[in-house]
């Protein structure tokens, strides 16, 4: 009889992998949260979990999170950060070095679960090998987010070498055990563009620690507020410094929400690790000079992981006002947190949410539509009232990280065993 899953090779490659991320980093935001969390939550429930990543820099091999779950860094592409569109050519060095330590360990997995499509490219190479089941777990999609360019210069397109990547994309879903998306939006897509079978995809949302953001008493939030000098008129956004997470566009619907709330000020967290994001932050701090409203405009950079939640409690609208966005776990985070959030319709969470209960949902690329939702919880206290405590039970029920695991489990089981009859070819 076939033994229950209980031993699982996580591999999310680029960016800083750790137990305790530096996010904001390059290449180091939603995704690795994301991969970080389901494994404890693996972990938790008993399974053996290994998080397989590149290393470089000075990262240590292994990081020992808990007994049953370590991060593993495989060595590959040289010491230096290389950004996720310039890894391509490095892939079969980390094939290479990972199946030779599996091997050499004489470890065994029952599944491989690959997160974006570096990873996964890598991982179906690997299932194979050891002859198990692969689930692949895009985050985002290669097709989607050349769409999403369309009026960019050849330059700006050339870095993403989107043919590359939409072709592996296209095998990759074919090649793999199962697709699991993390919003409606995505499986409707990967159906559509990618022509794969809708029984081949299962949607699972990300989820949350439920246990860290939660609402907080007023006498809280009004300490948290004094002391990160944000309050009721503030719209809070936070993120890496890219492109698509539409900074500028929130920029220039703040002249239309100063029509409607004088007071109101964007705070902006706005990770930069870079030269190339520096470049980018200076470039919408320009945004905001022409537009007359740099001195409304609070620059805050990187915020610690443990002021997250603060961040989260303290201003009077959160807003995600990205031209695009796989799902928005920091939308859902400030749900979550008790605070009224806007969010893009350009992406997955849109269909998760009953607008006007949970959240507001607007068209970033309206800049006037987008100020008048987000007016709309700092004018209506009735409707701030319920934004506030539906929204953070919704987010509790829903997107709670045990529970998204024990659904991603269920989905393991249904590929056990698969393999097993090839099993004595590939022992380690």
């Amino acid at each position: 009889m076939t033994q229950p899953i209980g031993s699982l090779l996580m591999i999310s490659l680029h960016g800083y992998v750790a137990g305790s991320p530096e996010l904001g980093k390059p290449d180091t935001g939603g995704q690795v949260v994301f991969v970080l969390e389901l494994a404890k939550r693996f972990a938790r429930l008993g399974y053996k979990v290994d998080v397989m990543t590149r290393r470089f820099e000075d990262q240590p091999a292994e990081d020992v999170i808990n007994d049953n779950l370590r991060i593993w860094r495989i060595p590959f592409g040289g010491p230096d950060f290389i950004r996720k569109e310039d890894m391509h050519d490095w892939y079969g060095d980390f094939i290479t070095n990972a199946l030779a330590a599996i091997r050499r360990r004489g470890l065994r997995y029952d599944v491989v679960n690959s997160h974006y499509w570096d990873a996964g490219v890598c991982g179906q190479k690997i299932a194979e090998e050891l002859q198990i089941p692969h689930i692949h777990t895009p985050h985002s999609l290669g097709w989607w987010k050349r769409h999403d360019m369309h009026g960019a210069t050849a330059e700006e397109m050339a870095g993403y070498r989107f043919e590359e990547r939409i072709q592996k994309e296209f095998v990759l879903y074919r090649n793999c055990d199962h697709v699991i998306a993390t919003s409606e939006q995505q499986v409707d897509l990967i159906v559509a563009e990618y022509a794969l079978p809708r029984e081949h995809v299962t949607m699972i949302p990300p989820g949350i620690d439920e246990n860290r953001f939660t609402p907080a008493t007023p006498d809280k939030v009004a300490a948290a507020r004094q002391r990160l000098n944000m309050g009721p008129s503030d719209v809070y956004v936070v993120g890496r410094a890219a492109e698509n997470k539409g900074y500028d566009l929130i920029i220039q619907a703040l002249p239309a929400l100063r029509i409607l709330q004088p007071e109101a000020r964007l705070v902006l967290a706005v990770g930069g690790n870079s030269e190339a994001d520096f470049e980018l932050i200076d470039t919408w701090k320009a945004v905001a000079a022409e537009a007359g409203i740099a001195d409304f405009i609070d620059w805050r950079g990187y915020v610690p992981d443990e002021e997250l939640v603060d961040y989260y409690r303290a201003p009077g609208v959160f807003a995600l006002p990205s031209r695009y966005e796989p799902f928005g776990m920091t939308a859902v985070e400030a749900m979550a947190c008790g605070t009224p959030t806007v969010t893009t319709i350009h992406g997955g969470l849109r269909e998760q949410v009953e607008f006007g209960r949970h959240a507001l949902v607007a068209d970033p690329k309206r800049p006037e539509e987008f100020a008048a939702m987000i007016n709309m919880p700092m004018q209506y206290p009735w409707l701030r009232e319920v934004l506030t405590v539906e929204g953070a039970r919704f987010a509790r029920r829903v997107f709670g990280w045990t529970g998204i695991a024990r659904r991603t489990i269920a989905v393991f089981e249904q590929f056990r065993g698969r393999y097993d009859a090839y099993q004595a070819d590939v022992d380690p």
